[in-house]
């Protein structure tokens, strides 16, 4: 489909500054559909670009799928945006389509993160330190390792694990499950002083919730440095060509393991509304919002800070 473009440029000086305002975004840019995994750090993501997206004049609606199914969903341009591939955990599932060019990778997002299994510092400091442990210690973890959701990149990691025989794992089992069934295990293991092994990552509250340990020895599984992990924004292929400002926020969108904690913590501890916790968390953290909408307008195309700014203080 042909489409007219046409530049209508405001200029607004200040100082030896110069904004220049962009055209308007394509009506069929301005319902933004993003495809959620479900997990805390995501809800999080989410919540905050949801936000945003509100006063940029957008209307985002966040999806929850599994995360095969969403990666269908951008493939098949049924999505927009997913903003939590974890990379390298992810790669196996998310490079085929990234190398036939069917989805997009708008940017990394968040760097500083950890992703491998855990385990109690109990059983840590007893000898269980490195997937090399596991192994020894089956009988204390009842050959079970405790994982998220079915379909999940972690999950496939461990099936594949226990699949090759790889740390004389072939005898063990992996508990599937979402991950607040997971933490509500490892919570009851710890309370009783259990055994217990389980997929953990950072940011993430069980960090400072639970005395815990990562286990050394799986980087051929989730990469080295304990699964250390950068996480990208993807996107349905073509997205930034067709829909500019969109593309440019969503290049401009970063986390950090602080916020990304914060946050989390008032959504698991306190029960907050991801929303409104991000909503107060951005008013109280404008400055955040310099970077995230450097050259981004709303969709009529007016300045996209100010608009936003505004909309936040509304609220």
């Amino acid at each position: 489909m042909n489409r007219a473009i046409s530049f209508a440029f405001g200029v607004v000086l200040s100082g030896t500054s110069v904004t220049v305002g962009l055209a308007n975004e394509p009506p069929e840019c301005q319902t933004v559909r993003i495809g959620s995994g479900g997990w805390t750090d995501n809800i999080i993501q989410d919540a905050l670009a949801i936000n945003v997206l509100h006063g940029l004049g957008y209307n985002p609606v966040e999806t929850e799928l599994g995360l095969n199914v969403l990666i269908e969903g951008l493939k098949n341009n049924d999505l927009d945006v997913h903003f939590d591939y974890w990379s390298p955990s992810s790669d196996s599932l998310m490079k085929p389509y990234i190398e036939e060019k069917s989805i997009e990778v708008i940017g990394a997002n968040l760097t500083g993160t950890k992703y491998t299994i855990a385990v109690p510092t109990y059983a840590w400091e007893a000898g269980l330190k490195d997937f090399a442990d596991l192994a020894k210690f089956k009988d204390q973890l009842r050959g079970k390792i405790y994982g998220q959701s079915a379909g999940s990149d972690s999950n496939n990691i461990v099936l594949s694990m226990i699949s090759k025989n790889d740390f004389n794992l072939g005898n063990f089992e992996l508990v599937e499950s979402s991950e607040q069934v997971m933490l509500s295990q490892v919570d009851s293991a710890i309370k009783h002083k259990e055994y217990i092994a389980f997929i953990g990552w950072a940011p993430h509250p069980m960090n400072s919730k639970y005395d815990m340990k990562y286990l050394s020895g799986g980087d051929k599984y989730f990469g080295p440095n304990y699964g250390s992990a950068t996480v990208y924004t993807v996107a349905r292929k073509g997205l930034s060509e067709t829909c500019p400002n969109l593309g440019r926020f969503l290049k401009n969108l970063t986390f950090t393991v602080d916020m990304e904690n914060a946050l989390m913590t008032q959504y698991l501890d306190n029960g907050a509304d991801p929303i409104l916790a991000s909503r107060k968390w951005l008013k109280e953290n404008p400055s955040v919002l310099d970077g995230w909408l450097q050259g981004v307008n709303t969709v009529d195309g007016k300045l996209g800070l100010p608009a936003v700014k505004a909309y936040m203080m509304s609220q």
